[in-house]
């Protein structure tokens, strides 16, 4: 027995202490394995999934190395049954593998005559397998690749998809290295992926991840299908292609609301892909519209859910995904591993932080008591207008206008969700307000004017949530946001990391409402980044020299049951 940081349970939590000497080590060493599920004060719990266990398995940890890990780090001994679970939990990947035949085409290929028998016995697989070959051997239809991979991890047996892909349609596309150079962690988050043919890539934001799908592109030398958040990412993908890349503009297509051009590379939107007209997909033909040898999508994590049912119909492509975190609010991360692919490269944050490509960040949660008023309208309020009336108390809004004069000239963003509360908040501090309902062009001269230096206060909703490139940013104010999305406060800490010039240290701020659920949601919000080792300080407005309170007639005082949320588009 180790005096070591991590308690080792058999109900397969972890426990870190992290004010241990070795915590920040263990907490790398578990990081490609463990999922945090609660970062209080002292003692951080994980837990071990089947998925994450796969997606180890996958990105070349084997069991032996997690085990190896697990009892180099515990305090006490690691219960045995625990240790035979996780070696028995990897080593179900890979025992199904999906390959190409070159007399039957694409067939399900079995280590294990039991578990073919198993799985071919599933209603789930019906329909989905053709003739059966053998014990071991079951053809499939090219067009069922997708779907049976989402059955199989289902039914707890992820195959290894080792059929290969096509090679789409050659395009030349070359890498323009005058002045800049990879990094180390790009070219081997690129090694990984093309390795593993296809797969996800996490990096933290302000790494460089679209350098990541330009030297995947140089790497695949075919025509490239990019899918992105909104209008704005593709237009700066674009700018960085046309920078970093041998592409020139006319080989890149812009397919969006406004434009719908194909071209060898093709920027498209998810929304534009996800639009519906009399029930129907009516840009679904983009997916043929060449023979795409490269899918790359853009924040994964994001990934809406008829995308999901297009990227069933790919697997004869190779498709990238990249992303800050792999955590989705609604739990499709299954989804992501057996379409997109399993995670082939991730770095954590504070370890690209140590190396000086993505700046330090403070964290602080500024919490502001409700004035009386305020409370008893909370207390009495329907459960579902809580989180609004508190994530948009009157308060916030002296907390926000002295937060700013705190680093004034520095480059700030303001980032909300309420739209109302947004306006307000633009008005108290003299700041441009950039939400859904502002047109693209408006939008991109703003962002423009901010990276320029011309103005250094933004306003801003969620559009500015990812793949929006503000290096400049050195101050951000969380005044709300999507209940407890912990891919969210990622993001949005993310609008900051872009490395200074002078290396200073970027600010993050959220600011809550004591003894609310907004309080509860912001806990929720920074578990991500609590397990990529970035601490909050908790300190009261007052504590500031901040003055919470809202006085008789100050703005944001009448009724707020109108209150909208910024469109995210």
């Amino acid at each position: 027995m180790t005096n070591g940081p991590l308690i080792v349970q058999s109900d397969k939590t972890l426990l870190l202490e992290i004010d241990h000497e070795q915590a920040a080590e263990c907490r790398r060493a578990i990081a490609p394995f463990a999922e945090l599920e609660r970062a209080p004060e002292h003692m951080h719990t994980y837990r071990l999934t089947p998925l994450g266990l796969w997606n180890a398995r996958a990105a070349g940890h084997d069991a032996e190395q997690v085990v190896s890990v697990l009892l180099e780090y515990s305090r006490y001994p690691v219960p045995h049954a625990l240790l035979i679970d996780i070696a028995e939990t990897m080593s179900r990947y890979g025992r199904l593998q999906l390959v190409q035949d070159p007399v039957h085409g694409l067939v399900l290929h079995s280590l294990d005559r039991a578990v073919m028998a198993e799985v071919l016995r599933s209603k789930r697989t019906a329909g989905l397998v053709g003739q059966r070959l053998d014990d071991t051997d079951v053809v499939v239809h090219p067009s069922e690749r997708g779907h049976l991979k989402q059955v199989l991890l289902k039914l707890g047996w992820p195959a290894e998809d080792l059929a290969g892909y096509v090679d789409g349609e050659a395009h030349a596309i070359g890498l323009q290295q005058d002045g800049w150079s990879l990094r180390p962690y790009q070219e081997q988050a690129v090694d990984g992926f093309w390795h593993g043919g296809s797969g996800v890539v996490v990096l933290p934001c302000g790494a460089g991840k679209t350098l990541v799908g330009a030297a995947a592109m140089a790497r695949s030398q075919t025509t490239t299908l990019i899918l992105v958040t909104n209008t704005v990412s593709a237009r700066q993908w674009r700018d960085e292609l046309i920078k970093r890349t041998t592409l020139t503009e006319d080989e890149i297509g812009e397919y969006s609301g406004s434009r719908k051009e194909v071209r060898p590379v093709t920027i498209a939107t998810y929304q534009v892909l996800t639009t519906k007209r009399k029930g129907v997909y009516t840009h679904l033909e983009l997916l043929d519209a060449r023979d795409w040898g490269l899918v790359v999508y853009d924040e994964v994590h994001l990934l809406p859910a008829p995308i999901f049912r297009m990227t069933a119909d790919l697997q004869a492509r190779r498709r990238l995904g990249l992303t800050a975190t792999l955590v989705r609010e609604d739990g499709r991360e299954d989804e992501v591993f057996s379409l997109i692919g399993p995670k082939r490269y991730d770095a954590p944050w504070k370890d690209i932080e140590q190396q000086g490509y993505i700046a330090p960040a403070d964290c602080v949660e500024v919490r502001l008591t409700l004035p009386e008023r305020d409370r008893m309208l909370y207390a009495t309020a329907e459960p579902e207008d809580k989180y609004r009336l508190a994530a948009s108390a009157p308060g916030k809004n002296t907390v926000v206008e002295q937060l700013v004069a705190k680093h004034e000239g520095e480059p700030t963003l303001v980032i909300g969700q309420y739209l109302d509360q947004l306006e307000e908040l633009g008005e108290h501090i003299g700041a441009d307000v950039i939400t859904g309902a502002t047109t693209v062009p408006e939008r991109q001269r703003l962002f423009d004017a901010f990276r320029s230096g011309e103005i250094t206060k933004l306003v801003v909703s969620k559009v500015a949530n990812f793949s929006i490139d503000l290096p400049e940013a050195s101050v951000a104010i969380q005044v709300s946001g999507s209940f407890g999305s912990r891919q969210e406060e990622a993001q949005r800490l993310g609008r900051l990391l872009r490395p200074k010039g002078d290396g200073r240290t970027a600010h993050f701020y959220a600011v809550v409402a004591r003894d609310t659920v907004d309080q509860d949601f912001a806990a929720h919000r920074q578990r991500f980044l609590a397990e990529q080792g970035y601490a909050y300080t908790i300190v009261d407005a007052e504590d500031l020299g901040l003055s919470a309170g809202a006085s008789e007639g100050e703005p944001g005082d009448g009724d707020t049951t109108g209150r909208a949320t910024a469109r995210d588009d």
